[in-house]
């Protein structure tokens, strides 16, 4: 009889899980029961999948209200009846601003129930109905419907657990209605009653008017709603061409014509392998999902685009050959069944990167060829510090208390009572739901419409997008489609391209020529020697280093350092074991040779994803499809806790039986549980070394270039400032921006580098735009009288120009400049210029002399672009005279030694014992990088104070050839004084003196 549930997925006002609602009811003995979450379906598919197991009947809807205030209860009479209560609702949600109308629209098998406060006359279709609170049974007698009680039917709403859980409710209330808990109006709150009480107690209630009890379960029988969850079948879009079979023919011919593009000589290995994999596609149902990848990208190459197609995929060679990957998996003898097998329920899983700059378009392109199409939602919960400053706000705490309790440096019996309440409750709403966001890449194209399984909403990106996350989605049998974005690509891209127009004489680079790649010198060169600054996914401390331990110089280098320096192999201790075995062959006998035979590429070490699964199936006596299940459920990718702890039983019973030590299982048990949550699949690493690769082409023959992409896309792993840096020290003559040679983007004539406009804070950008133009349609500017007379500007905007020293061509000091386009330009200009026949004449005036150095103008670059052109050592307030750089560091190792450094970048991390120690990465006064240590005691006392140059005084220290310092002090030094504002102060003094 309970017709009227909210779980948390009532975004900010229910305080329940749905699963924690099912076991409330099995313990009240509840046979059905309804879930109805406000404007919200999130949770139905899972409340039905979970239902049968607490001997519960399922029946879902939706609790439709403006605000706090409800309107109206749907509920679905079967599966076509929640379709249609899916799609009123997207229709809905769909609006910017939308209201739930007082009267709900008639929809085909779906149940209407209005709340008893709403004033109707008794004339309601047979499809709906008046719902009684227990507070309103005594009101009937006295209302219009005391003679149509065949109308009414029980109404108790279920919102939370407690009064606890009320508390919570009312503080998640404020929070959505950004007021104070105190100011919270009663119309926005639900009521403390909303609560669980028994079946019994529910009945004696309604004691009086039995024909209500009975018109209530009479509705529920007529509810029944089911979902096949058992994924035997996949529900995406069954066939790409309306036909499987043909579906089939098409796929088997795609592929063998991919076979001459990517081999020369196809042997019986390969023929074999597409053979055997065009078999088990057909055989799991996956046609249509590989064909529909193959379109997606067929139409990014019609495009120019540049795409790298990753994750697991990586291990098919039907993948390689359709050209969704570059992975060659003969190559690389990777393991298909970790891909599809035929004891996996999962899909196979793409992962198709695009450059951030054409995502958009390819998930255009997706929603207007396949119908049934709709991003993924994601649960962003309230975390530990949201949680806190929310509820502290609402409890009208001041910031400074709200900071501290957010930071956790404080002692909880030292806090008063409200911040006692403040941390008190902030745990009872961590892990709720908060509000839904959007998926990183996740799209589902569904063979149904997508309203027969969710209602979708309509976020600022324009695309309809589900209620469910991704784990729901699977568990229905909807597997997505990964279209992600990322810098690296755009910046491969954008070189190609830069390259073209400042080399004009070079032939076309095909930057697809792999094979070339892995045998070029200079790459190997730059791989060996941790040169890869800018080069996707080894420019970081941590890969240049281990890539110098590993002494890395070709492709499968590069393909296991890419997995090595994944926190499970650094963690379990074996990337230091890994290195060892690398460098130093006699090492290698000191491996298990049980895990020695099962992995001796890897030389006993669990490198790959694919590890975890040889050594459960060989190691541990488990079939593939429990090992699969094993590796699913450590990544967190897999829904049953209780099948996982099943296989993990059996994998310990396995071994036993099979006489393996228990100390030596336990450590292999260790070593796949601290590693398997974060390693890579082995055709991931392979995807991501591709990408490497073309990055470190591209580095090695065109570095000027590849620093411009990597600038204009906004860096990689470390501020843009480095990658200007690392263009000079390649030969890059770096300029500020130019009125008349920069663009918005950052641009290169021969080995000449103008910064783009873009990159200047507060610059607008219908400046830059105006700018451009005026300078397109009539030719460069000849004097700032000139750009004035051209360019509708503001004051507070060419001051920006000026102080940047863009019209430097002018031969006039900035200085002069400024009080000039002071003595022209109104503070604010609201009309654009209007040509004349004639040139305006300027009226004749004498301005001062003024001047400005290179100090100053080094200043108004920190100002304005965050960072000086110049050394940043010269703006020291102490004369450098330290001689010691980083290239002497390898002659003292072991010895204590003095060094400045200007700071590019720390690594924080906690020790075994729970303590912060930090890595530092500097660059010396020559522009070579220098790497610290910063053990817990000497991070305490010695902290980071932020960007600047630091004296570093420490120990050198060496491992496989890496020099570190470990830090035993440090002290930022200071810079000399601002000298565009040294002038005002020593008058701002005299003027205290005298006065």
């Amino acid at each position: 009889m309970f017709l009227n549930t909210n779980s948390h997925f009532s975004l900010r006002y229910g305080t329940v899980s749905p699963k924690k609602l099912l076991q409330l009811a099995q313990q009240m003995s509840i046979k059905t029961l309804c879930l109805t979450d406000i404007n919200n379906t999130s949770a139905c598919l899972d409340f039905i999948r979970l239902a049968p197991s607490f001997s519960i009947r399922p029946v879902v809807g939706v609790d439709f209200r403006n605000g706090a205030k409800q309107e109206f209860v749907m509920l679905a009479k079967n599966n076509q009846g929640f379709q249609n209560i899916n799609q009123y609702l997207s229709d809905l949600l769909s609006e910017k601003e939308y209201t739930v109308p007082y009267r709900a629209p008639s929809l085909k098998n779906v149940f209407v129930i209005y709340p008893f406060e709403k004033h109707f006359d008794t004339k309601l279709e047979a499809h709906e109905f008046i719902g009684v609170s227990i507070e309103n049974v005594k009101r009937i007698p006295f209302s219009i419907w005391k003679n149509h009680t065949d109308k009414l039917v029980v109404f108790h709403t279920i919102s939370f657990q407690n009064k606890r859980g009320f508390n919570a409710h009312r503080l998640l209330r404020a929070i959505d209605n950004n007021a104070l808990l105190s100011k919270l109006p009663l119309s926005e709150q639900g009521k403390e009653s909303h609560v669980f009480i028994s079946p019994e107690e529910l009945t004696r209630s309604f004691e009086e008017l039995p024909e209500i009890r009975i018109n209530t379960e009479r509705l529920l029988e007529q509810c029944a709603i089911h979902f096949d969850f058992s994924k035997e079948t996949p529900n995406n879009q069954r066939s790409y061409t309306s036909n499987e079979a043909l579906d089939y023919r098409l796929l088997e011919k795609l592929s063998y014509e991919g076979l001459h593009y990517r081999y020369k000589n196809p042997d019986n290995t390969i023929l074999s392998r597409i053979k055997k994999e065009l078999g088990i596609i057909k055989e799991k149902g996956f046609v249509s999902y590989f064909l529909i990848n193959w379109k997606i990208l067929k139409y990014a190459r019609s495009k120019g685009y540049f795409y790298v197609g990753r994750g697991s995929g990586a291990n098919s060679i039907i993948a390689y050959l359709l050209r969704i990957t570059d992975v060659d998996p003969i190559e690389l003898d990777l393991y298909f069944e970790r891909f599809i097998n035929l004891y996996r329920k999962n899909p196979p899983d793409f992962d198709i990167d695009f450059s951030w700059t054409d995502r958009d378009d390819i998930t255009q392109f997706i929603f207007k060829t396949f119908q049934h199409t709709a991003l993924i939602t994601v649960y962003n919960t309230f975390k530990y510090k949201a949680s806190i400053r929310e509820i502290g706000k609402v409890f009208g705490l001041p910031k400074s208390e709200i900071d501290l309790l957010s930071s956790g440096n404080y002692r909880f019996d030292q806090l008063d009572k409200l911040s006692k309440l403040v941390v008190i409750y902030s745990k009872e709403i961590q892990g709720l739901p908060n509000y839904l966001g959007i998926h990183a890449g996740g799209i589902i194209i569904s063979e149904n419409p997508i309203q027969y399984y969710t209602a979708t909403f309509m976020p600022p990106k324009g695309f309809p997008t589900t209620q469910f996350d991704m784990v729901v989605a699977e568990d229905i049998g909807l597997y997505k489609f990964d279209i992600l974005s990322q810098r690296g690509l755009g910046k491969i891209k954008d070189t190609v391209a830069i390259v073209q127009k400042n080399h004009p004489d070079k032939p076309p680079i095909d930057i697809h020529d792999i094979q070339r790649f892995k045998q070029d010198k200079r790459i190997r060169y730059l791989l060996k020697h941790a040169k890869a600054i800018g080069c996707f996914y080894v420019e970081s401390p941590a890969m240049r280093m281990l890539l110098t331990k590993l002494r890395v110089d070709d492709y499968l280098g590069l393909v296991a350092a890419s997995s090595v320096i994944r926190p499970g192999v650094a963690n379990s201790g074996m990337m230091r074991e890994y290195i060892l075995r690398y460098r130093y062959p006699e090492r290698r006998k000191e491996a298990h040779p049980v895990l020695l035979n099962i992995m001796p590429e890897t030389y006993g070490v669990m490198v790959y994803q694919e590890d975890v699964i040889k050594v459960a199936h060989y190691f541990g006596g488990l079939t593939l499809g429990e090992a699969d299940m094993l590796r699913r459920g450590m990544s967190g990718k897999f829904r049953s806790r209780d099948e996982f702890l099943k296989v993990k039983d059996k994998f310990f019973d396995n071994c036993k039986a099979s006489g393996k030590p228990e100390n030596f299982t336990k450590d292999v048990w260790r070593q796949i549980e601290s590693f398997a949550g974060y390693a890579f699949a082995k055709g991931h690493s392979a995807s991501y070394a591709v990408e490497s690769y073309q990055s470190l082409f591209l580095k090695a023959y065109y570095p000027l270039e590849y620093m411009v992409a990597t600038i204009n896309n906004f860096g990689g792993f470390y501020r843009t400032e480095l990658y200007v840096h690392e263009a000079r020290m390649h030969g890059g003559i770096i300029h500020a921006p130019c009125i008349n040679k920069s663009f918005k983007e950052t641009v290169i004539y021969k080995n000449e580098i103008f910064l783009g406009f873009m990159f200047l804070q507060s610059l607008e950008a219908k400046t830059i735009q105006h700018i451009l133009i005026e300078r397109s349609e009539n030719g460069i500017f000849t004097s700032l009288n000139d750009f004035i007379e051209r360019v509708s500007i503001s004051m507070e905007q060419i001051s920006i120009l000026i102080k940047i020293d863009a019209f430097r061509f002018t031969g006039i000091n900035k200085r002069e400049l400024l009080w000039d386009a002071h003595m022209k330009i109104n503070k604010v200009t609201f009309e654009a210029p209007k040509m004349t026949l004639f040139k305006t004449e300027w009226v004749s005036y004498k301005t001062p002399t003024l001047t400005s150095s290179d100090l100053e103008n080094a200043f108004d670059q920190i100002e304005l672009l965050g960072y000086p052109l110049c050394n940043p050592f010269e703006l020291l307030q102490e004369s450098f005279s330290n001689p010691l750089r980083a290239e002497h560091l390898p002659r003292f190792i072991g010895k204590i030694i003095s060094i400045e450094g200007y700071l590019i970048t720390t690594k924080k991390t906690t020790t075994s014992g729970g303590k912060q120690m930090y890595f530092g990465n500097f660059l010396d006064y020559d522009g070579d990088f220098i790497d610290t240590v910063h053990f817990p005691p000497v991070a305490k006392r010695f902290p980071f104070r932020g960007k600047g140059i630091y004296r570093i005084i420490g120990k050198v220290t060496e491992e496989f050839e890496c020099i570190n310092i470990d830090v035993i002090k440090m002290e930022r030094l200071h810079i000399i004084e601002d000298p565009r504002y040294a002038d005002s102060r020593t008058a701002q003094k005299i003027k205290q003196q005298v006065l």
